[in-house]
């Protein structure tokens, strides 16, 4: 089994930046790729960002220059630091575990998420 445990969320005003963590355990073998999801309630969850095992990354439009997602493979811990964020970036944030399949990143395990709430 894998485990995916995100912390780091909160409220935080416009403007204002947030790192999320996220900590894997358990068959982390299963997967060589790691990433964000965000889903807003009545909308499908979304990309936000993914990282492979060598370091490369892919971001959504929406988020490019703003976010940055990292990993420290010695941790088996990904994060996601999230600057100048806007109203429009409040969502459920997911963990996930999974691989890239033609330069586009999927999740295949996912953790139980984390709200990020942007206001004033």
């Amino acid at each position: 089994q894998v485990q995916l445990v995100e912390s780091g969320g909160g409220l935080v005003q416009p403007g204002g930046s947030l790192r999320l963590s996220c900590a894997a355990s358990g068959s982390i073998f299963s997967f060589n790729a790691l990433g964000w999801y965000r889903q807003v309630p009545g909308k499908q969850r979304d990309l936000v960002a993914g990282i492979t095992s060598l370091g490369r990354t892919n971001y959504a439009d929406s988020v490019k220059g703003r976010f940055t997602i990292s990993r420290d493979g010695a941790k088996n811990t990904v994060y996601l630091q999230m600057n100048s964020l806007k109203p429009e970036d409040t969502a459920v944030y997911y963990c996930t575990g999974g691989r890239y399949i033609s330069d586009q990143y999927y999740g295949d395990y996912w953790g139980q998420g984390t709200q990020v709430t942007v206001s004033s």
